[in-house]
């Protein structure tokens, strides 16, 4: 079975809405409010190892598909099976660059991916698809990077409701105030 994995910048509040940029009144949050400590990026370099697939959302995958085909920094990402989960996409492939995702139209598929040969599935933003896995007992794992801010509105990570019991695998403090937490879903 192959895990699936969130993974955020999240603010204090649980805010994880637009933190490079997008519609949020305080969009760009990760990049003008705290300063940059490239240590407390580590975690996204073996991000970048672990991955073999990327599952989105369809916001996420708007947002992100005229972009990261043409960084040089996505490039493994660009090169791995990537997913959009979406009933309103036409087709089986939505396109990314010069290559294409492939159009998952519910959460049973994903489970059905969850249990093909592969490793790590990681889903970047995507909080609605984020809840909607959670609730369906999907996520493996959650990688955090939880930066010292109070957005006080905003798309949030977690559901009102929902409670999951989690245990800390990882974590760590930078001068920035940005902390990493790495949590596996206790099922």
């Amino acid at each position: 079975m192959r895990p699936i994995v969130v993974t955020e910048f999240i603010t204090l509040d649980g805010i994880v809405d637009s933190p490079g940029g997008g519609d949020h009144p305080h969009a760009g949050w990760t990049f003008k409010d705290v300063p940059f400590e490239e240590a407390a990026y580590d975690i996204k370099g073996r991000e970048t190892e672990q991955a073999s697939a990327l599952l989105f959302g369809r916001q996420s995958y708007d947002e992100f598909a005229p972009h990261w085909p043409s960084m040089d920094e996505f490039a493994t990402y660009n090169a791995m099976p990537r997913y959009v989960v979406s009933t309103t996409l036409p087709g089986d492939t939505a396109p990314w660059g010069d290559g294409e995702v492939t159009v998952l139209r519910s959460l049973d598929a994903v489970a059905e991916l969850k249990e093909t040969e592969g490793g790590e599935i990681h889903v970047h933003g995507s909080p609605t698809l984020a809840q909607g896995l959670a609730r369906a007992g999907l996520v493996d794992r959650y990688h955090l990077l939880v930066f010292p801010l109070l957005l006080g509105s905003g798309k949030k990570l977690f559901a009102e409701g929902d409670k999951t019991a989690l245990a800390l695998t990882e974590h760590a403090a930078y001068g920035n105030g940005i902390t990493l937490q790495v949590y596996d879903v206790v099922h």
